[in-house]
């Protein structure tokens, strides 16, 4: 398990983009993350691998306790992999160096200036197999349609071997059928490896259909989590503060037409 304990950031210039945040993230479950943009979600996921520092509060994690600079950072690195919205690759590298850098965390500086081990190259075909791009692992990455780079992406994190991925907006950038099918590989993958995820997702319906959990933030706090059918219209007005629906005054008075209103003006 991973939870943050008492989290607040409060970034320079005073914005405080994540509150006093108590959250736990088990083995194995598939959690989603839904808001609105600058509700806070990408610094909660920051906040999981290290990248933002907490202004208050500490992250904790099975194995190792409180998740500190140095070793412990270090070792919570390695095992937590990232799927980023922009695919984050080198497009001028080989799709097949591009997931090797997966592997980078489990050697010293001086080793990774040379060539990686065989058994690292065995590990990233086999998981460039498992995203049906074996055939492509000698070609440039920038060659690659956004969903392929995608799957690269999502290729790289297995390498790591990781017990828990984090993706940030993985199919913002995917039109809505590419955008199902990388989800659905994702979500294929890490059921079957027992490994946990915590996504951000704009598209409600795609996190109905895949979420265990979905977790609801509006203004840098959690204002809802629970299961996805438990997520109601009233819920989701809430998360993305949406202004209630006026009730019509009367049944038998219908409202008028715009050019009516102006006729009886």
């Amino acid at each position: 398990m991973i939870s943050l304990k008492g989290v607040s950031v409060r970034y320079p210039g005073g914005v405080e983009a994540l509150r006093h945040t108590d959250i736990a993230f088990r083995p194995g479950e598939f959690a989603v993350l839904i808001g609105a943009s600058g509700a806070g979600k990408s610094t909660l996921l920051r906040c999981l691998n290290g990248l933002v520092t907490p202004t208050t509060g500490r992250l904790t994690a099975d194995g190792i306790g409180a998740v500190t600079p140095g070793a412990a950072l270090r070792r919570h690195r390695r095992r937590t992999a990232m799927v980023f919205q922009q695919h984050q690759l080198i497009g001028r590298q080989s799709v097949l160096r591009n997931v090797l850098t997966g592997r980078l965390g489990y050697h010293s500086a001086w080793r990774t200036l040379l060539p990686l081990p065989a058994a690292d190259r065995r590990l990233a075909l086999d998981c460039l197999e498992r995203v049906g791009l074996l055939p492509y692992a000698l070609r440039r990455a920038d060659q690659l349609s956004g969903g392929q780079q995608q799957r690269v992406g999502i290729a790289r994190a297995l390498a790591q071997k990781p017990s828990l991925i984090l993706a940030d907006e993985p199919v913002a950038s995917l039109d809505p059928e590419t955008a199902r099918k990388v989800l659905t590989l994702f979500f294929d993958i890490c059921r079957s490896d027992g490994i946990a995820a915590v996504v951000s997702l704009h598209q409600i319906a795609l996190a109905r259909g895949f979420a265990d959990r979905i977790v609801g933030i509006a203004g840098g706090g959690v204002v809802f989590d629970g299961a996805p059918d438990d997520l109601t219209e009233a819920t989701l007005d809430r998360i993305y503060s949406r202004p209630a629906a006026a009730a019509p005054t009367s049944r038998s008075a219908p409202v008028a037409s715009p050019a009516l209103a102006l006729a009886m003006e």
